[in-house]
């Protein structure tokens, strides 16, 4: 049900979405008696998509969350394992072409090969499978040995979850594939607005990790975007984030609304 709500209920609540969905019901009001309403809700929510796609909204949601992480710090000697977690190949394209597809969160691939080259004493896991609603046989999993093996990493080297939907399942299923031992130390790699809930999951979830954040997506944090696009893309990257922090909180899933590094 957590599933299928964060892919119905959660999508809606999306600024662009939700800000559409808005404007929508005042075109149609505009033909009742509540028209003066309807012109109203259209006004609003293009005020509001312009403010979403255009100020330092955006930034300023997305630097929050990460912020919370710093770079991780190399001193401390190396790692035994690597986990990397899926949304840098969208499987139904890949599917559909025969190749890998790699997406905007690219860098979560190409840091953990970086690292694996790195520390090849290293156990490297890829953790991913399909994120729809409506379940295929597209996997993201199925093309990460493929993409590894063009970034230098033997096939034989990686460790494949192929069954995880979520976040969540990231981490149970991570745990219970390679059975991290006390006093072992695991780097997460995910896109750095992601780690807070990430880290929170893991260590719900048993397993002790390290941040490795990458990808970051605010640079000036006050800076107004030239392209609604890209200030829209933001608002709704650290929106979904947001609500999934509450949302995970609210149903036991994390045990800080906003979880940091760890202290020693």
């Amino acid at each position: 049900m957590f599933f299928v709500l964060s892919k119905t209920l959660g999508i809606m609540l999306l600024p662009i979405n939700f800000l559409i969905g808005i404007g929508v019901i005042g075109a149609v009001l505009l033909l009742t008696r509540f028209a003066r309403l309807g012109r109203r809700l259209m006004v609003g929510a293009l005020l509001l998509l312009a403010i979403c796609g255009f100020s330092p909204l955006g930034n300023v949601l997305i630097a929050t969350l990460e912020q919370r992480f710093p770079p991780w710090d190399a001193s401390r000697g190396a790692p035994d394992g690597i986990i990397v977690l899926g949304g840098s190949i969208d499987a139904d394209l890949s599917v559909a072409h025969g190749t890998p597809v790699v997406r905007s969160a690219a860098d979560r691939v190409i840091a953990a090969a970086a690292l694996a080259r790195r520390y090849p004493n290293a156990r490297l896991v890829f953790t991913g499978g399909s994120a729809n609603l409506i379940s295929n046989d597209a996997r993201e999993a199925d093309y990460a040995a493929e993409l590894f093996e063009s970034l230098g990493i033997a096939r034989s080297r990686l460790i494949i979850e192929r069954r995880s939907r979520n976040t969540v399942e990231n981490a149970e299923f991570s745990k219970a594939l390679v059975d991290p031992k006390p006093g072992e130390r695991w780097l997460l790699v995910t896109s750095a607005y992601h780690m807070p809930r990430s880290v929170g999951l893991f260590r719900k979830a048993g397993f002790s990790v390290e941040a490795y954040p990458v990808d970051w997506r605010a640079g000036n944090v006050m800076s107004f975007a030239t392209f609604a696009i890209d200030g829209l893309s933001r608002t709704d990257v650290a929106t979904r984030e947001w609500i999934g922090l509450v949302a995970y909180h609210l149903a036991g899933k994390t045990d800080d609304w906003l979880p940091g590094p760890a202290t020693r």
